[in-house]
C-alpha cells in the first residue's frame, strides 16, 4: 500500500493512539509510583478507540497494543522491581478493564457529545478501579500498609480498594481531561480535513 492510498482518518486516529502511548510512558516513568502517575491518557485512549475506529477489531487492537508496548517500556526500564517477566503481577485484570472501557466507548459514544463523553469518562474510571484493583487483590499483591500480601477475605479486598481511592481520583481527572483533548481535537481535525466517517 502506497502512502497515497493511506486513509487519512485512520492515520489521524493512529497518531492519537500513538501520542497517548508515548504520554503514558512519560507520566508513568515516575519511579516513586505516586498517584500522579495515574493521571494517564490510557482510559481516554480506550474510550476514544472504541468510539472512533469504524472497524471493531481496530478499536480494541490499537489501544491495547499501545497499552502493551508502554507497559513493557515502563516495566523493563523504569519499574523493574514490579516486573514479572515482561509485565507485572495481575496484568490480565488491567487489560480486561481496558477491553471493557473500549466496549463502553463503542456502546455509549455513538455520537461524540459532551454528555456521552462525560458519562463514559466517569464510567471508565469506575470500571478500571473495580476490575484492576480486584486483580491487585486476587493476584496476591502487597498491601502498602502491612508490606504483606492482601488477605483473601473481606478485610483484604476492602483494604485494597480503600488504598486505591487516591489513584482512582487521578484516573477520573485524567479521563475527563484527555477525553476532552482527544475528542475535541479529533472533531477539529475532521472539520479541517473533511474526511468521511
Amino acid at each position: 500500500m502506497s502512502l497515497k492510498n493511506l486513509n487519512p482518518r485512520f492515520s489521524v486516529l493512529l497518531l492519537f493512539i500513538l501520542a497517548a502511548g508515548i504520554l503514558r510512558i512519560v507520566l508513568g516513568a515516575d519511579t516513586a509510583m505516586s498517584p500522579i502517575a495515574m493521571f494517564s491518557p490510557v482510559g481516554a485512549m480506550a474510550l476514544f478507540g472504541g468510539a472512533s475506529f469504524s472497524q471493531k477489531w481496530k478499536s480494541y487492537a490499537f489501544p491495547l497494543l499501545a497499552l502493551f508496548i508502554s507497559d513493557i517500556v515502563l516495566m523493563q526500564f523504569f519499574h523493574r522491581q514490579y516486573a514479572e517477566g515482561l509485565l507485572y503481577k495481575g496484568w490480565i485484570w488491567n487489560y480486561a478493564s481496558f477491553i471493557l472501557i473500549v466496549l463502553l466507548g463503542q456502546l455509549v459514544i455513538k455520537k461524540a457529545s459532551v454528555g456521552n463523553i462525560l458519562i463514559s469518562a466517569v464510567g471508565a474510571a469506575f470500571i478500571h478501579f473495580l476490575v484492576s484493583n480486584f486483580g491487585v487483590w486476587i493476584s496476591g499483591s502487597t498491601n502498602l500498609l502491612t508490606g504483606q500480601p492482601y488477605t483473601k477475605d473481606l478485610a483484604g479486598i476492602s483494604s485494597c480498594y480503600i488504598q486505591a481511592i487516591p489513584y482512582m481520583k487521578y484516573a477520573l481527572v485524567g479521563n475527563l481531561i484527555y477525553c476532552t483533548i482527544f475528542f475535541g481535537s479529533f472533531e477539529l481535525v475532521k472539520r479541517r480535513m473533511r474526511f468521511a466517517q
